[in-house]
């Protein structure tokens, strides 16, 4: 998640609201002397539904995980535990359609790349076909976040930025976006459907969508090739994201502020806007070439981007959708879940360092029996977003123009205005600054929500808070939350701290895991996560390097003696990041997304020509190349026993 640019906050009340370390002591123990701890509770919980994730209720709490962790370590590929294979299903670059050009790394184009596999892949969501096995054909939903530019293209390194020209950024436009791709399993092994009616490519640049909910039309949003408001070109950034229970794809736009440059004009009335969204980021030069991506002359461009874009992966011809009315802000995760009443709720969390966690509630119920009466659900509803209280409660504070400080004279004359500026409204309702939340996951078996925060360095011990209880905090932590009696809608819920991660073996890094987990079962940083079939957590990381071993997966048990335990299960190659754990509906294979291998770092930048690896081709005139893998049982039994 280009972690180094992002270790910095807009937020400008991180400073507010400081409690000492003694204060969030007392006040836990002495909450955890009157009910027992979280741990300790009954719930009346929810099993899955059709669509893994309708509440309904078991109080069957998930088996332990039954397989042999692997090492810790960093190397140049990639490895996984014993009895399991690890095939990479497709790469960058890799043909999409029957006309798709053979990837040729020296010979890049934009053409290219709109007919091929993209750029640095993040979010998996997986949709079964047909009505066979669900787990043996099936649609992945794949969101392409960033380029990396020395990496992925020759020649630049040596005088970059002024290496770039309108092709090369051209490149970089038509790798970021999202690829539907039709899969097949025959026995163990999977492969892409190439040519399949359903594989589609959605780019940065070329791809029409749709802007919809309160946001849509206003001023704010409207531009020079836009003057509606009502119509942009393409999604970027997007990193993690969800499937909905009508088998949408929603795909989460995040550090949406590298892809500008230049200076808004004196005075210019988003100037605070901007700033709160740390604009502009300057990462890529695409406004030098593109007036859209320059501030200058289209100030109100970066307000289109930043939302959650809802795709159809069924009907490739169909339009995306930017659902404004799930905010706008840094999005990581948007998964969803089914409440008792009918209603939908999603999750997101806002992936910057004191920033916020997030959940939307539909005002409509979701029509198992008809799928296109859901189609528009997420345009009506309320958004909320978390205060984490020391007495251990979640305030879901209602982002609703004219609630408490949401008033005109604070800047917000309609919903639209409390959308586009989500972050400053959840600023002036005093939500809890997080240690960067990023997946946030929904069990609709047990009523609980997981909350992936993956670090922050920029804690200070002036500003830890009850749900961020570290500072300094570079390997995370992940929270429990529970809805009581597993209503997602509920505006009141009670949270709890799982695992502080780190080395348990260090006293200083205050880690807090099982004392059961290996030396090996550890890990820092969590990013993204994944409930399997049987309900159990499965936590990938980004950023675990700074513990001296590489990113992967990492089963964490969640109940019982079980409880907080983590065991190592997958390794990604040197450079690399893991995301977007998928499992197939029932358990028998879990894709995983390896993206920017061969990436290096500030002392030891990685370059097309010198990367840190050649996974997963390993040839020397291939450059590394983000893939999916595909994981398996040699057996053929379900991931995890």
């Amino acid at each position: 998640m280009i972690d180094a640019s992002e270790n910095f906050t807009s937020n400008p009340r991180i400073a507010e609201g400081a409690v000492t370390m003694n204060e969030i002591i007392e006040a836990r123990l002495s909450r955890r002397a009157a009910i027992g701890g979280l741990g300790a509770l009954a719930l009346t919980g929810c099993a899955t539904g059709a669509a893994n994730n309708v509440a309904a209720t078991t109080s069957a709490p998930p088996p332990p995980f039954n397989f042999a962790e692997i090492a810790r370590g960093m190397d140049e590929t990639h490895h996984v535990a014993a009895g399991y294979r690890a095939d990479v299903l497709i790469r960058w670059g890799d043909p999409l359609f029957a006309d798709s050009p053979t990837f040729d790394p020296l010979n890049q184009s934009a053409a290219a790349q709109r007919r091929q596999f993209g750029y640095n892949n993040d979010f998996l969501g997986y949709t079964p076909l047909g009505k066979g096995d669900a787990d043996e054909r099936g649609l992945l939903c794949v969101n392409h976040e960033y380029a990396s530019t020395l990496l992925m293209l020759p020649g630049v390194a040596t005088s970059f930025p002024k290496s770039m020209t309108t092709e090369l950024c051209a490149i970089e436009m038509a790798a970021h976006g999202g690829s539907v791709v039709e899969v097949a399993r025959k026995g163990e092994k999977w492969s892409v459907v190439r040519g399949s009616k359903y594989n589609r490519r959605v780019t940065a640049d070329t791809t029409p969508m749709t802007i919809t909910g309160p946001a849509a039309g206003h001023a704010r949003m409207r531009t020079s090739a836009d003057p509606a408001g009502t119509t942009v070109s393409g999604m970027m950034n997007n990193c993690a994201g969800g499937m909905t229970p009508w088998g949408t794809w929603l795909s989460a736009e995040e550090n949406i502020n590298g892809n500008f440059l230049g200076d808004l004009p004196a005075g210019h009335p988003e100037a605070a806007n901007h700033k709160r969204m740390g604009l502009p980021g300057s990462w890529y030069q695409w406004g030098r070439f593109e007036d859209r991506y320059n501030l200058a002359k289209e100030p109100n461009e970066p307000n289109r981007f930043g939302w959650i874009v809802e795709i159809d992966p069924l009907d490739p011809a169909s339009k995306p959708k930017k659902r404004t009315a799930l905010g706008r802000f840094k999005h990581e995760g948007c998964e969803t879940v089914v409440a008792p009443d009918g209603r939908v709720v999603i999750y997101m969390g806002d992936d910057q360092r004191f920033d916020y966690v997030y959940k939307f509630v539909t005002k409509g119920r979701f029509d198992a029996r008809n799928r296109a009466a859901n189609r528009d659900l997420l345009d009506e509803g309320t958004l909320y977003v978390a205060r984490f209280d020391a007495d251990g409660t979640v305030a879901w504070l209602p982002l609703v123009h004219g609630f408490g400080p949401l008033t005109p004279a604070n800047g917000f004359a309609s919903q639209a205005d409390v959308v586009i500026e989500a972050r400053r409204a959840g600023d002036l309702l005093g939500a809890t600054p997080m240690d960067r939340p990023e997946d946030v996951e929904p069990d609709p078996r047990t009523g609980r929500v997981w909350v992936m925060l993956t670090n922050n360095s920029r804690r200070t011990a002036a500003q830890v808070n009850a749900a961020n209880p570290r500072a300094d905090n570079r390997f995370g932590h992940i929270i429990e939350i529970r809805e009581p009696d597993g209503d997602f809608t509920a505006t009141s819920s009670r949270w709890e701290i799982l695992v502080r991660c780190g080395d348990p073996a260090d006293p200083a890094v205050g880690a807090t895991w099982n004392g059961s987990t290996s030396p090996d079962g550890w890990l820092g940083s969590p990013d993204n996560c994944a409930l399997d079939a049987k309900g159990r957590l499965w936590v990938s990381t980004d950023g675990n390097d700074a513990t001296g071993a590489a990113d992967g997966l990492w089963a964490i048990g969640t109940d019982g003696g079980d409880r907080a335990r983590g065991q190592h299960f997958f390794r990604c190659p040197v450079g690399a990041e893991l995301c977007g754990p998928r499992f197939t509906p029932g358990g028998d294979t879990l894709f995983v997304a390896v993206q920017h291998p061969g990436d290096g770092d500030d002392d030891n930048p990685a370059t097309f020509e010198k990367p840190t690896t050649r996974w997963p081709d390993f040839q020397p005139n291939m450059p590394p190349r983000p893939s999916v893998v595909a994981i398996r049982r040699e057996d053929g039994g379900p991931i995890g026993g």
